[in-house]
């Protein structure tokens, strides 16, 4: 694995790439890729913090795994390429965005101008076998996302986190409540949002209010 990562990242990350446990990470992925369909391909691991440079993260959403199907993941969470239909998620962050700013539903899912403003859509664990969803799980990578959370935490202010579900919320303990800003509610996938934990949460409009009390630029939304 080549750790391909913008280089506003690896100025605050470069000691976690030195530690065991990545060397160990590497080296398994490394052989993941060699033996098995992997997601996503090798050049986009680390599209979360290409797309998105240090200096410019103004937001960050956590997901868990990426997607596990054929050519969906794209190292964004909750994104998928485009021309690929949207999982049960993506469909419902899309439907809430319709509520919550009247954003017509869009053709693709790729989320990739959400993370070119400031966004970082990362996932907890940034790879994942074929068809196994959970296979790259403890293997280090909690580790290394853990640490850049902390590290956002530490040597940035201002920053909106919005913690989805269970899963994220636990990232809580990691993130300093003093000079940040976190929004929670229940995950989007059809079982927290059927029961009533996601719909209504109007996380995109709240993350705006706050940038805009800040005095900085808003994210735009809305995906073509």
């Amino acid at each position: 694995m080549n750790v391909s990562i913008d280089s506003s990242w690896k100025n605050h990350l470069s000691e976690e790439f030195e530690k065991p446990y990545f060397q160990s990470l590497v080296e398994f992925v490394k052989y993941e890729y060699s033996s098995n369909i992997c997601y996503p391909i090798s050049s986009e691991i680390f599209n979360a913090f290409n797309h998105c440079k240090f200096n410019d993260l103004k937001v960050v959403i956590i997901g868990q795994d990426p997607y596990h199907g054929p050519n969906q993941a794209n190292g964004l969470c909750f994104s998928v390429n485009d021309g690929i239909s949207h999982p049960p998620s993506l469909i419902n962050i899309f439907k809430e965005l319709g509520t919550d700013i009247n954003m017509a539903y869009p053709k693709n899912g790729n989320l990739s101008p959400w993370a070119d403003q400031g966004v970082l859509l990362m996932n907890a664990t940034l790879t994942v076998r074929s068809h196994e969803a959970g296979s790259h799980q403890k293997k280090g990578w909690e580790t290394f996302t853990d640490e850049v959370i902390k590290c956002i935490s530490n040597q940035k202010d201002d920053v909106v986190f919005l913690l989805w579900g269970g899963f994220a919320k636990k990232k809580v303990k990691l993130i300093n409540p003093d000079k940040h800003h976190i929004l929670t509610s229940g995950h989007p996938s059809p079982l927290s949002a059927n029961r009533g934990y996601w719909f209504g949460n109007a996380h995109f409009s709240k993350t705006n209010d706050i940038l805009k009390s800040l005095d900085k630029d808003e994210i735009d939304w809305c995906i073509t």
